[in-house]
């Protein structure tokens, strides 16, 4: 069975693994994994809502874990560090908890196709006064 890793979870990153779960994974023609540094997704175009207070930042997330056994993908927490394209795999750093104890080491996951779906951040292009005036909606940090 051919492995699948999607690394980054947005919008599309979340869309593919979903499809591909259900045309190929659940049909055990593939095996579908979802890679992200974070727990959960947050839909980027809500984020000004979010910082307006009209809706509530943890009600309005998907839960990675939740969503990969509802639709029958894996899901693996962590910071991809490096790609191996030799040995077709990635390595994702260790994980910390709050007290900075690790609670997961580094990690290598394989595979057979690698997509990358990392997205992107606000680039301000250096023009002038943007980065001391602007507020940008990146994330929920």
């Amino acid at each position: 069975m051919k492995k699948i890793v999607v690394v980054g979870g947005g919008a599309g990153g979340l869309e593919l693994v979903t499809r591909l779960s259900k045309t190929l994974g659940k049909r055990k023609l593939a095996e579908v994994i979802l890679v992200d540094r974070s727990r959960t997704h947050v839909w980027k175009p809500l984020l000004h809502e979010v910082a307006a207070g009209v809706i509530n930042k943890a009600s309005d997330g998907v839960d990675y874990r939740m969503h990969a056994a509802q639709h029958q993908y894996q899901f693996q927490l962590g910071n991809m560090s490096y790609i191996d394209r030799d040995n077709q795999s990635i390595y994702l750093d260790p994980l910390y908890d709050e007290d900075g104890l690790e609670i997961l080491p580094e990690r290598t996951v394989e595979y057979d196709y690698l997509v990358m779906a990392i997205g992107s951040i606000t680039n301000d292009f250096g023009t002038l006064g943007v980065s001391e005036h602007c507020y940008c909606l990146d994330s929920l940090i």
